[in-house]
């Protein structure tokens, strides 16, 4: 039996016609959102700001983890034309912070990351004041991979752990724990000027040792940016979720992040990595 979501995590419906008018235009703009594709609780809010986090490499993840909505199927042909979309659309909406993440492409012999650099490019030729975010893959740990994502210099570097070591077997099955944290300390050591971000999930069965485990791994690995937030089942064909976190303990995470030096923190029971990103690093 399902359990019942809490009051605490029932975002504002979001209105219809936002919906349809943003959805709209992304359409037109022939570009894919994680918004959308990752059924994202604050899709209204934002689609009626006009904002998105642009998703690239196609919509179809070539891995499939158990915690995400992102269609999982056989690899597509890269568009190369999809950069420059992008870069159009987000100054069509007069975004002034881009946030660009993607699928995982293992079938890449880069993983995408090339892909990457012509995305951040592409936004910074048309939109040369707007700060720009990448929420990457691991890239298979592949450092060489990195170093063609971080050609076009983004303003922050994101890679998400997602949840604690003793629980990948299930939530990513197909990644790995150290690995992930090398390729956030190798972008750190290879662009000290960036910020360098993370999140994760909690309500999968983590214990409060275990998040402050991860969160001094963060810290270690070079991460001065983090987002903590809930899990919430996409569908039934998803991992349940075991517990739902009170908003008392997102405080206490946020608290003991900060303890730990990190400088950026938005911890809450609605928090995703791309929610309010420009608000979380910059002034």
């Amino acid at each position: 039996m399902s359990k019942r979501l809490p009051d605490w995590l029932r975002p504002a419906a979001p209105k219809a016609y936002q919906l349809a008018t943003m959805g709209r235009r992304l359409a037109a703009s022939g570009v894919n959102t994680v918004c959308q594709s990752a059924r994202c609780p604050h899709v209204g809010e934002c689609f009626g700001s006009g904002n998105a986090t642009f998703m690239i490499l196609g919509d179809a993840c070539t891995r499939n983890c158990g915690f995400c909505a992102v269609r999982h199927s056989a690899p597509q042909s890269l568009d190369s034309d999809e950069p420059m979309r992008v870069a159009l659309a987000a100054k069509a909406l007069g975004l002034r912070y881009v946030v660009i993440t993607s699928v995982t492409r293992d079938d890449l012999p880069d993983g995408g990351a090339g892909h990457f650099a012509a995305t951040v490019s592409a936004v910074k030729q048309l939109l040369p004041a707007a700060g720009v975010e990448v929420l990457v893959p691991d890239f298979r740990g592949d450092l060489e991979a990195l170093d063609a994502a971080l050609v076009a210099a983004p303003a922050v570097f994101g890679h998400n752990m997602e949840t604690v070591h003793r629980l990948y077997p299930q939530v990513r099955p197909e990644a790995d724990y150290a690995q992930s944290l090398t390729v956030l300390r190798a972008a750190g050591e290879r662009a000290p000027q960036m910020v360098i971000k993370s999140g994760f999930m909690v309500g999968l069965g983590e214990t409060e040792r275990e998040v402050a485990e991860l969160l001094r791994d963060l810290r270690d690995a070079g991460v001065s940016a983090v987002t903590i937030g809930q899990y919430l089942q996409p569908t039934r064909d998803h991992l349940p979720v075991v517990d739902y976190v009170p908003p008392e303990a997102f405080v206490g995470f946020e608290e003991q992040a900060r303890r730990m030096g990190f400088a950026y923190v938005m911890s809450g029971p609605l928090v995703r990595s791309s929610y309010h990103a420009a608000d979380l690093v910059q002034p």
